[in-house]
């Protein structure tokens, strides 16, 4: 397998999904070594540094790449296989941000209300325990978490040349924000523009479901992911983004109101058991019904994200993509 290793100067970022020229372009099949750095661009180091201070909402979620991927169409499928996401610090931070949050009122949600007190919370990693610790910013109180590395942003360019923040998730991934961009796992994506275009970033050391005050433990994360492609002729691109793991299939729908979220997995998911068991729609229905967990992405982005899940040991032995997630499984373990 062909390996590229890429840490991007500040000049590199990409800042949207669309509108930014490759930063290189790959095969399919190389094995990509990245550096990512954090939602805040490394620019929140202490408890005294506040989000109004120093930080430019212009320039959030830099994104590593894009990357092209040589002979990516419309209508293709991209495949990411996530092989390992590592902490590059041994600190990560999460703030409570001006009218941000999925408790408190927002440009979106108008109230009266004064916003919350801006507050820093900064997480030391301990790398041979595998925690970081949270310290209360008004009380003694203090507790190990397990790291639980994953990506908040994942995305490919949108369609019809849109350009799109980093801020937001869409049919086209980006910043979904789930706990389930984890390595081990494999992501199939829409390509909407030639060479795919795709970037990540956006590195979480753990995050609960929901993201609930609009940051994880944000932190810069080394990545190691495998790029594949399905053309359109194997198999028709999804709608919007699935993830597979050795246990689960997922999908990943985002919009406006958080309901609209739910039914744009719901339905995703019915389209994929669909394919995979030559179920009509009304049937796959009424089985996701019986099997489904629908967990929460985020509640914050400019557009929310809800996640379907269904358990393979539900279901007959059937390989997604003729069995890629477990030939990227393969490969991975030989790196």
């Amino acid at each position: 397998m062909t390996e590229l290793e890429f840490t991007p100067t500040p000049d590199q970022y990409a800042w949207t999904f669309g509108g930014v020229a490759p930063v290189r372009e790959v095969e399919p099949g190389t094995v990509l070594r990245l550096w990512c750095d954090d939602a805040f661009g490394g620019r929140i180091r202490s408890v005294t540094d506040l989000p109004s201070a120093v930080l430019d909402p212009r320039f959030l979620n830099p994104q590593t790449g894009p990357f092209a991927v040589r002979g990516a169409e419309p209508g293709d499928t991209l495949v990411l296989h996530l092989v390992d996401l590592t902490p590059a610090r041994d600190w990560g931070a999460s703030t409570l941000v001006p009218f941000f949050g999925g408790l408190t009122g927002t440009d979106r949600t108008a109230l009266l209300d004064d916003p919350l007190p801006e507050l820093t919370w900064i997480y030391e990693l301990d790398r041979a325990r595998g925690t970081v610790t949270f310290v209360a910013r008004r009380s003694e109180f203090s507790v190990d978490l397990p790291v639980a590395p994953m990506l908040g942003t994942v995305g490919v360019a949108p369609a019809a040349r849109e350009v799109r923040s980093s801020l937001t998730p869409d049919a086209f991934g980006g910043n979904m924000d789930t706990p389930e961009m984890r390595a081990g796992v494999t992501c199939y994506l829409p390509v909407n523009e030639p060479g795919a275009n795709f970037s990540v970033g956006d590195g979480h050391y753990r995050q609960g479901e929901g993201e609930s005050c609009g940051t994880a433990v944000e932190g810069a994360m080394h990545v190691t992911l495998i790029v594949e492609l399905v053309k359109a002729d194997v198999a028709p691109a999804p709608l919007w983004p699935r993830i597979e793991s050795d246990d689960e299939l997922i999908t990943v729908g985002s919009s406006r109101p958080l309901e609209d979220a739910w039914r744009i997995g719901q339905k995703e998911m019915i389209s994929w058991l669909g394919t995979l068991h030559g179920l009509d729609r009304l049937d796959a229905y009424e089985l996701l019904t019986q099997i489904s967990l629908a967990p929460l992405a985020n509640v914050v982005d400019t557009n929310y994200s809800a996640v379907t899940k269904v358990s393979k040991a539900f279901l007959p032995r059937v390989e997604p993509y003729d069995g890629l997630h477990a030939s990227l499984r393969v490969r991975a373990a030989e790196l």
